[in-house]
């Protein structure tokens, strides 16, 4: 069955909470409630800031964010993407990549002309999608690369 991408919704909260919660935040003390009030802030804000979700059927499948602020104080820059993660049962499926490609079509829409990123281990994942290595940093004691991208509709 082929994912359906959309914006992020009340009823997709929980379960992508979860996803992220497992994917980024094991072992930080975050709780999946403090995730899903941030997601859900995300969704109630203005409209520039956005999430998108892939479901297959009705059960989310992963999610992409476009966020104002992201790993501050590392970069005084703006927009992000951020939070790219899909389920690992449905990795290797295209998923990602049409995530990615929704956020930066949704900052493109909103007149965004450069779009940054931070990934420790998916380099050659944005690069084959255009992104560009502005810099390697770390964070944490953590090797990352600060990646950036004009957006496209």
């Amino acid at each position: 069955m082929q994912p359906t991408i959309g914006p992020m919704g009340e009823h997709d909260v929980a379960a992508v909470a979860q996803l992220r919660l497992s994917a980024f935040f094991e072992g930080t003390g975050r709780t999946l409630g403090e995730d899903a009030a941030g997601l859900r802030d995300l969704i109630a804000g203005d409209g520039f800031e956005a999430a998108f979700v892939a479901r297959i059927g009705d059960t989310p499948v992963g999610t992409c964010l476009l966020v104002r602020h992201e790993l501050e104080p590392a970069h005084d820059l703006t927009p992000w993407l951020a939070g790219l993660v899909v389920d690992a049962r449905y990795r290797r499926q295209g998923i990602a990549t049409a995530l990615v490609k929704a956020t930066e079509a949704h900052a493109a829409s909103r007149g965004v002309e450069m779009l940054y990123l931070y990934t420790w281990d998916a380099r050659g994942f944005y690069a084959a999608l255009g992104w560009n290595i502005v810099e390697i940093c770390s964070s944490d004691g953590e090797t990352m690369a600060l990646m950036s991208r004009r957006p496209r509709l």
